[in-house]
């Protein structure tokens, strides 16, 4: 080689870059909308996952009998009237 210089390669197109790059308006609303689709999928992949961890600690702690104040759990008799 001569002196070291490096051969410059001939440009090779990129991708589309030889039709319009610019993306049409359905184009951007599609890609729009798979972004918030997939950011939903993480959201429920990470919210599936902190209840596999630990499911007791999304359920409540108070139980429909706590309300019932003079009868015993499981007494209904007076209770609908």
């Amino acid at each position: 080689m001569d002196g070291g210089q490096p051969v410059p390669s001939p440009p090779v197109p990129f991708g589309n870059s030889l039709s319009d790059s610019s993306m049409s308006l359905e184009q951007k609303t599609t890609f729009a909308f798979v972004i918030l689709l997939f950011i939903f999928l993480g959201v429920l992949i990470v919210r599936c996952f902190r209840i596999l961890l630990d499911p007791y600690r999304s359920m409540p702690t108070s139980t429909w009998a706590d309300g019932l104040e003079g009868l015993e759990k499981g007494q209904f008799d007076h209770a609908l009237a």
